[in-house]
């Protein structure tokens, strides 16, 4: 009895299930396997700001150091480095930072109005190249770790149709960098210069970070022995980069400056390396149109330009995550509006670093400015692209 029992209950348990499922799945629903790309595309090809793997604005991923055939026309590459660092370390974890601030950026919600773009859905293919694998341990091995990282993606292709196209500004592959500290801009300079030689730097900074390494007191250094491990540092690199002849005379800003110096010697020697200098306060008295307009005129349209901007030009109390803060800084809208007004310029590859989430509010705010700065960045970078196209389309006057 009790056996008959049992089975006339699982019997209903069956029933049950199988009534369940035909109601649950209508005989209609066409089988999963088989749908078309199309259909799975549309139903789960897209990633709210919260879903998703972290790359930079939603980007399609490539290791891009280990294929080397990749086609693209911008990369993002993050190089997580901060052990040339004067004060405060943390910038290792800039990438990943900006990366996770960037998420409610993608290519179906980035339309700029001011530029009339989405600088993912244009002409350009942009992908996340992902990271350089840079040693912590060793500052020599990882500047040669970050030169011939750099030096491989200069080196990369443009997408087929933009290599070949009429305009030039398509024709080389564009790279922003996600840092790290600042003397991630050596090695890329370096690699840079293999292929437009030497470039004009557009730096955003509150810092000169065009100092002799012996301005950092040691009496275990030679102050004459620029091979010393201890010269390559964050306050340095342009210093360097400019006795390698990696920079163009006469050519180069410094924009948002306030630091302290050791003396008026610095700025004397900083004219003399061939730059010319803004401070944190002209934004107030020139205003931003003028300020924009002198950095353009100083360096030119056509000139290779590398965008470098650390984000401690920004004031701590809106961008507290970074190593070496200096109050008195610009708003992050002041800084927006000032590379708006510059996105003429031909700029051949850019930066963000100094980002360290350590520091950071519990809101990510340095993240965030660092991740819209980039943003306005790539954008600038498309409508060059862009304009270019126009200005080649357009019917010349004869002579």
């Amino acid at each position: 009895m009790r056996l008959l029992t049992a089975a006339l209950a699982l019997g209903g348990i069956s029933r049950l299930a199988n009534a369940h499922e035909a109601e649950a799945v209508p005989k209609s629903q066409e089988p999963f396997v088989g749908w078309t790309k199309e259909d799975l595309d549309a139903k789960w090809g897209t990633d709210w700001g919260f879903s998703g793997i972290s790359t930079f604005a939603h980007l399609p991923h490539t290791r891009c150091l280990q294929h080397p055939d990749e086609e693209y026309d911008i990369a993002i590459l993050g190089a997580p480095f901060d052990t040339a660092v004067s004060y405060r370390p943390g910038a290792r974890f800039g990438p990943r930072a900006i990366r996770a601030a960037s998420s409610r950026q993608s290519s179906m919600r980035s339309y700029n109005p001011r530029a009339g773009l989405n600088p993912y859905a244009d002409w350009a293919k942009v992908i996340d190249c992902g990271d350089i694998p840079i040693t912590p341990f060793d500052n020599a091995l990882a500047l040669r770790q970050m030169t011939e990282a750099y030096t491989n993606l200069a080196h990369s292709k443009a997408t087929a149709a933009n290599a070949k196209s009429a305009v030039t500004y398509r024709n080389k592959p564009k790279l922003l960098s996600l840092g790290g500290d600042h003397s991630i801009a050596l090695p890329t300079l370096r690699a840079l210069n293999s292929i437009y030689g030497p470039v004009a730097v557009v730096h955003f900074d509150a810092h000169l970070d065009t100092w002799h390494p012996a301005k950092y007191p040691s009496a275990w250094i030679d102050p004459e022995d620029p091979t010393q491990q201890s010269f390559f540092t964050h306050g340095t690199m342009f210093w360097l980069a400019h006795n390698e002849s990696l920079i163009s005379k006469d050519k180069s800003v410094h924009a948002g400056l306030r630091t302290r110096l050791s003396g008026i010697g610095d700025n004397e020697e900083d004219t003399s390396q061939g730059w010319i200098r803004f401070s944190t306060d002209d934004i107030d008295d020139l205003g931003v149109e003028t300020l924009a307009k002198q950095i353009v005129e100083h360096v030119g349209t056509e000139t290779p330009v590398y965008l470098s901007i650390d984000i401690d030009v920004i004031d701590p109390g809106l961008a507290p995550g970074t190593g070496t803060p200096e109050p008195g800084g610009w708003t992050t809208r002041e800084l927006i509006r000032v590379l708006r007004r510059i996105d003429g310029l031909n700029v051949v590859a850019a930066d963000v670093v100094e980002v360290s989430p350590a520091f950071d509010g519990s809101g990510e705010q340095t993240a965030l400015a660092g991740a819209q700065v980039a943003y306005e960045i790539l954008t600038s970078m498309v409508k060059r692209g862009k304009v270019s196209e126009q200005a080649d389309r357009e019917p010349r006057a004869e002579l």
